[in-house]
């Protein structure tokens, strides 16, 4: 099918060529509202987009690093350390299908310049949070601030790029939130270390600030406006539901640890997994009516994309978890300095970016889902290698004595977060491409925010569980713990990946590669 953008730049209208799509109701389908930069312009757009990208991805595991000089200066309990690293990943999960549709109502450009908005507002109240409990709910909002952002950066890339650069770009972004994610605790540190003006760990909220106001202001003069040209309605009933059963579950399960495990704990995630019951049933009977559904749950049913999903979730599950752990470990338990623990990062980092080019652009056209395989089991191993050193680690021991467990682990994730995505929607129907890719996604932030919940209240039980005078000695057990849970994350992901397709396509047209 072919649509022809129409566009206006200030009152006069510009013709553009046709642009072959394929025929994708809602997600693929847009409308040019304003006139489409080409050259410089373009690139200008592109990198307001990014900027906005990088910064919400740091966020997801820049806090991580600063945790013990929050508990410190904020006086912050174990959980309310978990729900600040839990809520922007839980919050950005339950907004982001609902972020999606807003931009397709009212407008991609202004959702993202309404959200980049918040999100920029939201890092400033975080950097001047009072206390530990107003931190949270600040994270919160920017979480939900970046549910409305984040979705119309993928849309506008449609519209910005004609489908034969469009992998060009997104193959941008896929290593860009790949690198972005895993640099956030070592740029964290550096942060935290230099103590700009004497911010101390507030500077990692509001080193935002000045980078959020220049994407606004490049977004407003260079991203085009689009709209869906057929655009679904918005069930905030479904979203409420959704939202009351997620975290009737997730709250309890973090607090319940702190709270000794009282009865009530129990009954809510009960309650919880009930509620969740019937928003999937709404969602199934909605869709059979042929309303368009929050969840289409039916795209379930096919195999490698239930697999896929399953597969990602235990990805983000183990990374969320991990980063957490190792991160009061390291600080707490062998007394390290937030610098030398942010830096403890950057092996990880630099493996994860050499190993998530060479797995999806090398390793996996040559030998399919073994690369997810081989990236589980490989990703294991590490964890085992960190373990061994963990057993015997005190607060004498050096980086060295870790990197070889450090090095294994980042390659292992990296030749898996890069290709999974192109197995998981490799049987989606093009029209379902955006739902897809959206549910995807959100799956995985709802999983990396259980991960923190669970492990978290793990790792924390078992240091209770063994106090000593000796920090690395009452670290140590959890930090183990937390470990043999991602071993066995892993293990089970590389059963999973069984199930998907034995070789790569391509995604469908307009569906992101991660």
């Amino acid at each position: 099918m072919t649509t022809t953008l129409e566009a206006t730049h200030e009152g006069e209208p510009t013709a553009y060529p046709p642009v072959e799509t394929q025929p994708a109701p809602q997600e693929e389908v847009v409308i040019a509202r304003s006139a489409l930069p080409v050259g410089r312009a373009r690139t200008i757009a592109l990198m307001s987009l990014f900027l906005a990208s990088t910064m919400e991805l740091l966020d997801t595991t820049i806090v991580n690093v600063a945790l013990p000089t929050i508990e410190t200066g904020l006086r912050a309990s174990a959980a309310q350390l978990q729900w600040m690293v839990a809520a922007y990943p839980l919050a950005f999960a339950v907004g982001l299908v609902t972020g999606s549709r807003l931009g397709d109502l009212f407008g991609r450009k202004r959702v993202f310049v309404f959200g980049l908005v918040g999100f920029t507002l939201m890092s400033a109240a975080c950097g001047f949070a009072p206390n530990a409990e107003t931190l949270v709910g600040f994270r919160a909002l920017q979480g939900f601030a970046a549910a409305a952002m984040i979705p119309q950066v993928l849309s506008s890339l449609q519209v910005m790029y004609a489908p034969h650069e469009r992998a060009k770009a997104m193959g941008l972004f896929t290593g860009l939130a790949g690198l972005s994610a895993v640099l956030g605790p070592v740029i964290g540190a550096l942060l935290t270390e230099a103590d700009l003006g004497g911010l101390g760990w507030r500077s990692i909220f509001l080193v935002n600030v000045p980078f959020g106001v220049l994407a606004i202001l490049a977004a407003l003069r260079w991203v085009p406006e689009s709209i869906a040209a057929q655009r679904p309605r918005i069930d905030l009933g479904s979203v409420s539901v959704l939202a009351v059963g997620l975290l009737a579950i997730l709250y309890p399960l973090t607090m319940g640890r702190e709270l000794g495990w009282p009865v009530w704990v129990y009954a809510a995630m009960a309650a919880g997994f009930v509620v969740l019951g019937f928003f999937a049933r709404s969602q199934v009977r909605s869709e059979r009516a042929g309303r368009e559904p929050l969840v289409a749950l039916t795209l379930y049913r096919g195999r490698a994309f239930a697999a896929g999903s399953a597969m990602n979730s235990l990805l983000f599950m183990a990374m969320g978890s991990y980063f957490l752990c190792q991160t009061i470990y390291l600080q707490a338990g062998l007394g390290w300095s937030v610098l030398r623990a942010g830096l403890a990062g950057v092996p990880f980092a630099l493996t994860t970016t050499v190993f998530a080019g060479l797995g999806v652009a090398v390793l996996a056209p040559k030998i399919g889902r073994t690369v997810l395989q081989i990236g589980a089991v490989t990703w294991a191993v590490g964890a085992v290698l960190i373990g061994i050193s963990v057993h015997s680690a005190d607060a004498s021991t050096s980086l060295w004595s870790f990197l070889p467990g450090f090095i294994v682990a980042g390659a292992g994730f990296g030749l898996m977060v890069s290709p999974i995505g192109v197995f998981t929607l490799a049987d989606v129907p093009v029209e379902k491409a955006g739902s897809a890719s959206g549910l995807f996604s959100t799956t995985g932030q709802l999983a990396g925010a259980a991960g923190v919940a669970v492990v978290g209240s793990l790792f924390f039980s078992v240091v209770d569980a063994h106090a000593s005078r000796v920090p690395a000695e009452m670290f140590r057990p959890g930090m183990e713990a937390a470990l043999a849970v991602l071993v066995g994350l892993m293990v089970v992901a590389a059963v999973v990946a069984r199930q998907l397709p034995a070789t790569m396509s391509a995604p469908p047209e307009g569906a992101p590669t991660h």
